[in-house]
């Protein structure tokens, strides 16, 4: 059965309208993988000497095991944000007279087959018998290598279940944000080390092989979760309901008063949160509010008199993350019902302009949510009224006109993370005058008067291109009306 299902994974392959593009592609890939997976083994090769080097230390098996957990957690991260889940395979096997079993047990075992997989033994193979062996023993070695893998092989499992469990919900979000709470807050603040907490296990595998029997019995343990987890709920109808329902009814009142505008924006929303990029951006977004903690609770950004310059760009990004980032791809996340404005009286103008009035939605919702760092005192919450102002003034025209150059379609139903459908150069070159921008009006006055007057400035240039909405906006809408059969014949091109 195994074989007949991979004998089906090849003929969809090879009858692939795209079949030379993947193949180009997952050669290319292949390779990419081998190269750094060779870096990897060659970064283990020499782990012990950049570990006593690097952190001066005389111990390096005392260092590596007390920031191990420091790999899990950003490896737990890097699996939540960048995994892929087989359920979308399941609904082209579910019809088949096969069994439900056989095709969950070849799902998980594909998924498990990766780049990933290799990490860990590639990295600390090298390690264990250099460093362990000589002085604890070849036994003492393979049983702390177990150790290592095996909980990093438990990890995918675990993430299997996760993602399919809670993945875009509040609880799996707060659930990663405790984890990054726990990870980087607990010794970045000086709470506790995390590390001193979980290192005693890899010390027990030293002189038992406990752990490792322990470690591999939760491994069993987590495959079977997950695949208890799919086999209960694969059914075409159960997976469909569960995302009819999970979004049903989610639109914003507040967008009804402003006509087709307001309609459209409404209608974007809705696909934000039903799309599984999108949902993406809007949970990074989230994640992003928090990016002032990084600057504005560090020693080395502290001033005498008045605040640091960089606290204009912190004070930019967070008053405006999700329409830097949503903005920035703006008509191509409509590529696949362009035609569709396009056909409708007055369609790409109330396109436009609903995208501009959900930009303004959302960045006022980030500017009330930035309120609470006015703990670390009033110029922050000055900064931030200044920035939000420019942002709705100057950034948003910005970004909408910079990112009409050559749209490309994208497909929404993809992740995020290592996903440029949609991205061109236009994207990269759009963040110089973006976080430029406010500091071509800022530094004059900052320099001449003081800081304060810098504020002043951004806030009044910010309410003049406030004022001249209707013209600004409308050169936008003119330039996708002008070359709107361009845009979307690129639409239609294969991704």
């Amino acid at each position: 059965m195994v074989l007949q299902l991979i004998k089906l994974e090849l003929l969809k392959t090879m009858r692939s309208t795209s079949f030379a593009k993947s193949a180009l592609v997952a050669i290319f890939l292949g390779f990419l993988a081998v190269v750094l997976l060779s870096y990897v083994l060659l970064l283990g090769i020499f782990l012990k000497e950049i570990i006593e080097k690097g952190f001066d230390s005389t111990d390096a098996y005392a260092t590596l095991s007390g920031v191990l957990i420091y790999f899990y957690l950003f490896e737990f991260m890097y699996r939540y944000f960048v995994q892929k889940l087989p359920v979308m395979e399941l609904e082209r096997f579910l019809h088949l007279p096969i069994k439900k079993s056989h095709i969950i047990h070849f799902l998980l075992g594909r998924s498990f087959i990766s780049p990933l997989t290799l990490l860990f033994p590639l990295l600390f193979l090298p390690f264990a018998f250099k460093e362990i062996g000589p002085r604890f023993g070849d036994l003492a070695a393979w049983s702390w290598l177990g150790c290592v893998v095996l909980s990093s092989w438990s990890l995918h499992w675990l993430m299997l279940w996760f993602k399919q469990k809670f993945e875009d919900s509040f609880i799996g979000l707060g659930v990663v944000f405790a984890v990054l709470l726990l990870g980087a807050g607990s010794s970045y603040y000086g709470w506790f080390n995390l590390g001193d907490l979980v290192k005693p296990i890899f010390d027990w595998s030293l002189v038992s092989v406990i752990p490792v029997i322990l470690l591999f019995l939760l491994f069993i343990a987590l495959h079977r979760l997950a695949f208890s987890f799919y086999y209960k709920n694969a059914y075409l109808e159960d997976l469909a309901e569960e995302e009819n329902l999970r979004f049903v009814n989610q639109d914003l009142g507040i967008f009804n008063r402003f006509g087709l505008a307001g309609q459209l924006a409404n209608l974007e929303w809705k696909l934000i949160i039903r799309h599984k990029k999108s949902r993406t951006y809007l949970m990074l977004a989230g994640f992003f509010l928090l990016y002032g903690l990084i600057f504005y609770t560090n020693p080395q950004y502290e001033t005498e008199e008045g605040f640091n310059h960089m606290f204009i760009f912190v004070g930019t990004f967070i008053t405006s993350i999700f329409m830097l980032q949503y903005g920035q791809l703006f008509l191509s996340w409509n590529s696949s019902n362009f035609d569709f404005y396009l056909n409708q009286k007055n369609g790409i103008e109330s396109l436009v302009k609903g995208k501009y009035l959900l930009f303004v939605v959302t960045s006022v919702f980030c500017l009330l949510v930035s309120v609470p760092y006015v703990y670390f005192g009033w110029d922050i919450l000055l900064i931030h009224i200044a920035t939000f102002i420019f942002n709705m003034g100057v950034i948003i025209h910005l970004v909408i006109y910079m990112s009409l150059w050559k749209p490309k379609p994208m497909d929404l139903n993809k992740g995020a993370m290592f996903n440029y459908e949609g991205v061109g150069i236009a994207q990269f070159l759009m963040m110089i005058p973006i976080f430029i921008g406010p500091y071509i009006i800022y530094f004059p006055f900052a320099l001449l008067i003081n800081q304060y007057a810098g504020l002043v400035a951004l806030g009044i240039v910010g309410m003049l291109g406030i004022i001249a909405f209707p013209y600004l906006s409308n050169i936008a809408v003119e330039k996708v009306i002008k070359n709107r059969y361009e845009i979307s014949s690129s639409f239609r091109q294969e991704l």
